[in-house]
């Protein structure tokens, strides 16, 4: 039988449990966000992932400390893949170039559609931005982990040919990190 001192012990320390397992959720939840924004707004996921100037940007360690428009005065226009005035798949082919800093490729080369703008943005403004469907592709975060996890365009940041810093970590830690997120609330940074 249990001494009225023991039951008061054990119930402080349910309590105090009780009380840091939210407390853990949350440090872990901020802590898989703040990975996921690591790769959301490396080069190779940011540099397509552009504002209304419809500008690829080249950035990141293999080009210098000020990110630059795309050369070759290279537009997407409107449609997002160069339709009125030169294909993205004029250059980017179905796999990279074997040639350093060449044209990489992919399936399908287009850019991130508008509302998906990452480029310069915070991370507060990003994840938002993943859990709102009028600015993700129309999808649900469980649709976002599954894009992520199967489209070959987001692959490639991770194979992006030679010459090229790849996405830090990997996919799959990605995929785990965005699965975990989501369980814990997917909650954004303040701003």
């Amino acid at each position: 039988m249990m001494s009225t001192l023991s039951r008061s012990i054990l119930a402080s320390g349910l309590l105090v449990l009780a009380a840091a397992t939210p407390a853990r959720a949350q440090d872990d939840a901020a802590a898989a966000w703040t990975r996921i924004h690591e790769v959301f707004s490396h080069p190779r996921c940011a540099n397509c992932h552009v504002p209304a100037d419809n500008r690829p940007r080249w950035s990141g360690a293999n080009y210098g400390a000020t990110p630059r428009v795309h050369g070759m005065n290279v537009n997407g226009d409107e449609s997002r893949i160069g339709a009125r005035t030169m294909m993205c798949g004029t250059c980017h082919a179905k796999t990279n170039s074997p040639v350093p800093h060449g044209p990489p490729g992919a399936e399908v080369w287009v850019l991130a559609p508008l509302p998906m703008q990452w480029w310069d943005r915070t991370s507060t403004q990003i994840c938002e931005q993943i859990k709102d469907s009028k600015r993700n592709g129309g999808r649900t975060l469980e649709r976002v982990i599954e894009h992520v996890d199967r489209d070959n365009l987001v692959a490639w940041g991770w194979s992006p040919g030679p010459g090229r810093e790849p996405a830090p970590r990997t996919k799959d830690a990605l995929v785990a990190d965005l699965r975990l997120w989501v369980k814990l609330g997917a909650p954004c940074p303040k701003p």
